[in-house]
């Protein structure tokens, strides 16, 4: 896959609302240590409400994305991007089976919030996994921490 392609890392749409966190390109390439970060934009829509959110992903997004889905898959809640650089998205419990609830919160930047309920998919696991193997393919880790503070190019 070209590093100029757009992939799609998670992706819940059942119709009425939707919920996309499309990874655009690297964020600083060839620039150590940015250039292992990742443009991306967050887009939520509904009925009565559509926002998006330009957003820089780190290396360590991505890691902490599939301990979500791990938590998704077991019926759990969880948060990503909790650590205050980026919007956090909470996935809540909604009662419903099948039904996700999806907060998106940016009150460091925008002060906003959005709530949405979305059916999900058979088989939104293994796509979401799958999604999350798509980015790693397009733009691997080249980029190796040797210290605190230092970094270079992996061989």
């Amino acid at each position: 896959m070209a590093e100029e392609s757009t992939v799609d890392l998670l992706c819940l749409a059942d119709g009425e609302s939707t919920l996309v966190v499309r990874v655009l390109s690297r964020h600083m390439p060839g620039v150590l240590p940015w250039h292992d970060f990742l443009d991306a934009e967050i887009v939520v829509t509904s009925g009565f409400a559509k926002g998006r959110l330009e957003v820089c992903l780190a290396p360590d997004d991505l890691d902490s994305w599939s301990q979500v889905l791990g938590a998704l898959v077991a019926g759990r809640g969880a948060a990503w991007m909790d650590d205050g650089r980026n919007p956090e998205i909470r996935f809540e419990p909604s009662g419903q089976n099948g039904v996700a609830v999806v907060v998106v919160e940016d009150f460091a930047s925008t002060g906003t919030s959005v709530r949405v309920s979305v059916r999900l998919a058979d088989g939104w696991a293994d796509d979401h996994h799958e999604r999350l193997q798509r980015v790693r393919s397009a733009w691997p880790r080249e980029v190796a921490e040797t210290s605190p503070g230092a970094y270079e190019w992996r061989r």
